[in-house]
């Protein structure tokens, strides 16, 4: 029974600590950039031209340099990619996410470390990553032996 009471103690406070992470200024600034980003007829035709060049693409890798229009879609592929990766929506997007991940990344951590220095804390952010920490995130496989 006290197990169950801690638990939910547990889960108050992680509560707590999500709804601080949600009213942050780094999570209005996401939802900010994630709405323009969403809502912008020409930053989501970018998108749309690069991920149809992206299938093109990756049906072109099953045969490699021997496909007959390799070199055109390679070059067509990185050409929408650097147009959608330049555009203000896209790039302010990323910039929010990423500091927003970063957030959820020092709070991971902080709880890792308060329970154990050996607690592996995925993150995905070299920055964070010491020798007992996943690199490349849990869906990498990575050092912490985690499964793909």
């Amino acid at each position: 029974m006290l197990a169950t009471i801690e638990s939910v103690k547990i889960i108050e406070k992680a509560e707590w600590i999500s709804e601080l992470v949600i009213a942050s200024e780094i999570a209005d600034k996401y939802r900010f950039f994630y709405h323009k980003l969403k809502n912008d007829k020409e930053t989501n035709r970018k998108i749309t031209e690069f991920n149809k060049m992206k299938e093109l693409y990756e049906d072109v890798q099953r045969f490699g340099r021997y496909h007959p229009d390799y070199k055109e879609i390679m070059i067509k592929t990185r050409e929408r990619k650097r147009d959608m990766d330049l555009d203000e929506n896209v790039a302010n997007f990323r910039r929010a996410e990423t500091e927003l991940q970063t957030l959820l990344d020092e709070i991971s951590l902080i709880i890792g470390r308060s329970v154990s220095k050996n607690i592996k804390v995925p993150t995905g952010n070299p920055f964070f990553d010491s020798g007992s920490s996943c690199s490349g995130g849990c869906g990498s496989g990575g050092a912490c032996g985690c499964s793909a």
